[in-house]
């Protein structure tokens, strides 16, 4: 498995207010980000899996939809994890 929990554990403690703040818009968008980046170099190496490349579609609108919610509620943190995570060129 690719995400343990030990892994969901740092990146909640990275990215929330601790590792148990699992609702944190923060901690969803950096979590999706890590699951995003997993399945797109599967995507690279298997090119014809279909039902990968629909989960990653979902998961790409989840994560665009978290980070509407986050500039509508606040502009600071929506930037800071923007930055953070690079998602912006």
């Amino acid at each position: 498995m690719y995400l343990t929990q030990e892994k969901k554990d740092e990146i909640f403690g990275k990215y929330g207010k601790d590792k148990n703040d699992t609702g944190s818009a923060e901690g969803q968008i950096a979590l999706f980000t890590h699951r995003i980046n997993h399945l797109t170099g599967h995507l690279k190496q298997n090119r014809k899996d279909f039902n990968t490349e629909r989960s990653l579609v979902k998961l790409v609108g989840k994560r665009r939809s978290l980070l509407d919610y986050l500039i509508k509620k606040d502009i600071t943190r929506y930037r800071a994890i923007v930055k953070e995570l690079g998602l912006r060129k």
